[in-house]
């Protein structure tokens, strides 16, 4: 009974992410839009705990759920008025638009049915992944312990820069 619940609450997870995401990307007003970016990433955390990696799901909500939402709201309150809708799209934009969801939507789909466990085979999947062995080497003191996190937070710290001489030349 227990495996079914699992599913069913990865269901209702991933259902939430869908649609939040939807909502994301379909939303006119840029705050809601920015909201409900933070409710996909909470529900991505979501997935994080459920499958047992409790430390990725709290650097998730840490660094994205946490950080970079503050740092995108910022950025919006700074840049732009929230109230200001954005023009409406052309037909042509439209049509694109739905063409790249419903090619998105094929794909995803395929990949659900072809996986197997959708089609009742018994999936054999063994990760031997041991999350202990990879925070160990990424955060150990040896001599490249600290290379990965130094250059993550060093890329996007660029990426932040960048960002920001975007918007300073569009004024």
């Amino acid at each position: 009974m227990d495996s079914v619940g699992n599913i069913l609450m990865y269901f209702i997870i991933a259902l939430a992410i869908i649609v939040f995401s939807v909502l994301t990307v379909t939303s006119r007003k840029i705050l809601r839009s920015a909201t409900y970016l933070l409710f996909v990433l909470f529900a991505t955390a979501g997935i994080y705990f459920q499958i047992g990696y409790e430390f990725l799901g709290a650097v998730q909500i840490a660094v994205y759920a946490g950080g970079i939402m503050v740092l995108f709201v910022f950025s919006i309150l700074l840049t732009s008025r929230p109230g200001n809708n954005s023009e409406p799209l052309t037909t042509h934009k439209k049509w694109m638009g739905l063409s790249a969801a419903v090619a998105g939507v094929a794909l995803c789909g395929y990949s659900l049915l072809s996986y197997g466990a959708f089609l009742g085979r018994e999936m054999s999947v063994n990760l031997n992944v041991d999350i202990t062995r990879i925070g160990r080497a990424l955060l150990s003191t040896d001599k490249w312990g600290y290379l990965l996190p130094f250059e993550a937070i060093s890329i996007l710290l660029l990426a932040c820069i960048i960002g920001g001489v975007v918007i300073a030349r569009k004024r």
